[in-house]
């Protein structure tokens, strides 16, 4: 139980529903797709994904323990990649094809909501025949596997692109007619350590009641129940709240469980024909093995295609690309030119893997700043070299298996492991795509658009990590920064910026805390019981004295003799 409770759930953000003007007929006419926000350009997908930390002149020349400090904004860099736009698309269409047959105003779905509620009704015996009761209503859902080595970026990026999309629509009116419904448009769980299948439908159930403030956890979760009997309430909550799409990442842990392997691919199969909820499956290269020797799950986990997710090779475009950026964000005193003897040593160290890569380019500049036999803070090969052997040496056996092409020490590091031969394909493949990345990324660079969005990016990042405003969230904090910048000049010195944006934001936080005080004074007031029990609390005595002097509780002696 305290597993659960633990689990870390993303959460996105509330709307009310506005219904947009579709340009697929198929699209139109569902409330459930009409709410979503417009497909996403390439456009929109390259500026969600242009996390680039602003470190500048004035940083550089900072002393040596607070540019310490400046070096960590580097672990929010975010470079966009071709496959980011192929994982969003995939998405994109995941979604609204699995609202096709589930339009609420459809008579299959009514029929559909009309024969769960008999099946809850039936509990006891349901399980045995729900399959085929509800066999005969079509699914349109389909499902995608994400597989690819750790410290690639398939979390992150899934992460950001759901948070694209609202988490929670609620629905009131739909065409002049009443539609009270809520929609969860994206559920992301984490795969229990221990592969638990009914662990992992808690997650199901806990990450709703941390969303609606509901208690299907404690309904449905903690009692002795047949895993059937669970897919079924899984099933009547993914109607009742049209739940667009789940994710469940980290599904290699599955392969720790006791579980028979067949039985945990027929609960995914199950999820998908029977929940009918668009599953999206990440895991690393281990998740392979759930999948293999079985052909109906492994295309059933791959109806939409697998996404083979592999680092990225030293000659290709996306690889430059990336170092180039990353390298502009040094805060050392010297300037280091990126030479091509530095961008082999860089390479041979992180074999084109991002989170290597951004660990090694922070701990390279750590090392040259307090390495006293190098005064002038130069980032050379050597330095690479000894910041991977000395500061990274825990994954450096893995490192040797990727670059030596070891296959018998891969298979002892399963997490690396990827089938090489297709990712060599998407490479060639994403060519294109990557040149228009790079001019557009450039391009967005020299805007005052871009500039302000930079800005308002790196300035929610920092104050936000000041941790002092407790009452307030990430988004007011990050509307306070965007009210801010569009007031100001595009030159407006950043310093100034993150002055203007704390004040604003003590003041907001202070008016927040009086606001909840007053509320509670009021709520005090509207339950007289528990002002007087507080009261009580507050002289030290027993509130039923208390409640008895002020005529709460009578005298049972006077009351019934």
């Amino acid at each position: 139980m305290g597993k659960t409770n633990d689990m870390v759930v993303l959460k996105g953000e509330f709307e009310r529903s506005i219904y947009k003007e579709q340009p697929l007929s198929e699209y139109t006419n569902n409330p459930f797709i009409e709410a979503l926000p417009p497909i996403f350009s390439e456009d929109d997908v390259l500026d969600r994904f242009m996390v680039t930390p602003r470190i500048n002149d004035q940083d550089k020349q900072s002393a040596m323990n607070i540019r310490y400090h400046v070096l960590k904004r580097v672990r929010n860099f975010i470079q966009p990649l071709p496959i980011h736009f192929e994982v969003e698309r995939r998405l994109s269409t995941l979604i609204r094809r699995g609202y096709l047959a589930r339009n609420p105003l459809d008579t299959t779905f009514l029929e559909r909501v009309r024969v769960l509620h008999e099946l809850r009704e039936e509990e006891d015996t349901s399980h045995k025949y729900i399959d085929g009761r509800l066999n005969y209503i079509r699914s349109t859902a389909d499902s995608l596997s994400i597989i690819g080595i750790s410290g690639i970026g398939k979390t992150t990026a899934i992460e950001r692109l759901l948070l694209m999309y609202p988490q929670v629509i609620k629905h009131e009116e739909y065409k002049g007619q009443p539609f009270n419904r809520t929609q969860i448009v994206w559920l992301k769980i984490d795969c229990p350590y221990d592969g638990s299948l009914s662990t992992l439908c808690k997650s199901f159930f806990k990450a709703i009641d941390d969303l609606l403030g509901t208690r299907y956890l404690e309904k449905y979760g903690y009692l002795n129940r047949v895993t059937s009997t669970i897919l079924l309430h899984m099933t009547s909550l993914a109607s009742m709240y049209g739940i667009g799409v789940l994710v469940i990442d980290e599904i290699q842990h599955l392969l720790h469980s006791k579980n028979d392997q067949e039985e945990m691919l027929n609960f995914f199969v199950t999820l998908s024909n029977t929940v009918g909820i668009p599953t999206v499956l990440i895991g690393t290269s281990k998740a392979e093995k759930l999948f293999k020797g079985n052909f109906r799950q492994a295309r059933r986990a791959a109806s939409d295609g697998a996404i083979i997710w592999d680092r990225m090779s030293e000659d290709s475009e996306e690889w430059e690309f990336f170092l180039e950026t990353l390298w502009e964000l040094r805060c050392l005193k010297t300037y280091s030119e990126l030479t091509e003897e530095l961008k082999r040593a860089f390479y041979y160290e992180c074999q084109g893997i991002t989170a290597v890569a951004v660990n090694l380019f922070i701990l390279a500049q750590e090392r040259a700043l307090f390495d006293e036999d190098n005064p002038n803070e130069t980032i050379t090969p050597q330095v690479l070299k000894k910041t991977a052997k000395e500061d990274m040496q825990t994954i450096q056996p893995m490192m040797t298996a990727i670059r030596t092409d070891n296959w018998a020490d891969m298979i002892k590091y399963e997490d690396i492991m990827v089938n090489l031969d297709e990712a060599m394909l998407n490479h060639k493949r994403d060519a294109e795509m990557e040149g228009r990345i790079r001019e557009a990324f450039k391009e967005r660079q020299n805007t005052i658009e871009y500039k302000r969005k930079d800005t308002i990016e790196n300035l929610s990042v920092e104050v936000a990590s000041l941790g002092i405003f407790d009452s307030l969230k990430e988004k007011d904090i990050k509307i306070v920064v965007e009210n801010i910048v569009e007031e100001n000049p595009i030159d407006t010195e950043f310093l100034q910026l993150k002055s203007d944006v704390i004040q604003q934001a003590i003041a907001l936080n202070q008016q927040r805390k009086e606001q909840k005080v007053e509320e509670n004074v009021k709520k005090a007031e509207v339950l007289p019981l528990l002002k007087l029990r507080k009261q009580a609390l507050d002289k030290k005595q027993h509130p039923y004295e208390l409640l008895k002097a002020n005529g709460y509780i009578k005298n049972p002696l006077e009351e019934f003799y």
